[in-house]
């Protein structure tokens, strides 16, 4: 009998002792910069871009080959700046028909603690974009900061 009572007594202290889990629901924590595409010409109309690749300087392409109309970019965070070459092809696969613009971002970062489960996020102040090539403009060349990923935080026009 003294057994049973030792065992269920060891049961009732294991169980008993046990964290609940803590699990993070906010995905990705660090939020990405939201890009939307529309036409040059009737800024109210959003407009894929085909055939489009996005590469990283320095690393690899984020996407290769997609047909979007919108697009969320990971920044660097332990740098204050990323850049991106973009590439569309409208018309074939042919490298010679390929159009190139490059996507600087400047930014400024800060951490913040979200939780036990999440740690830090990383949040991007006083953002400034500067586009070559393809891009014909931007909705803004600033912005104050980057803390979610709920909307576009730029419309890119070309």
């Amino acid at each position: 009998m003294k057994k049973y009572i030792l065992l269920l007594f060891s049961c009732f202290i294991g169980f008993s002792s046990c964290e609940k889990d803590d699990f993070c629901v906010q995905n990705p924590v660090t939020p990405n910069l939201v890009l939307r595409f529309y036409d040059k010409n009737d800024t109210s109309e959003k407009k894929k871009v085909k055939r489009f690749s996005i590469i990283a300087q320095g690393k690899d392409s984020l996407f290769v080959g997609k047909e979007t109309d919108s697009i969320n970019i990971p920044l660097n965070t332990l740098t204050k700046e990323t850049v991106y070459t973009l590439k569309m092809n409208a018309t074939d696969n042919l490298i010679i028909n390929n159009k190139i613009a490059t996507l600087t971002i400047k930014y400024d970062t800060e951490e913040a603690y979200v939780s036990r489960s999440c740690g830090y996020k990383v949040i991007f102040n006083d953002v400034n974009l500067a586009h070559t090539g393809w891009i014909n403009s931007l909705s803004t060349s600033e912005v104050n900061t980057i803390d979610n990923q709920t909307k576009a935080h730029v419309q890119v026009y070309y």
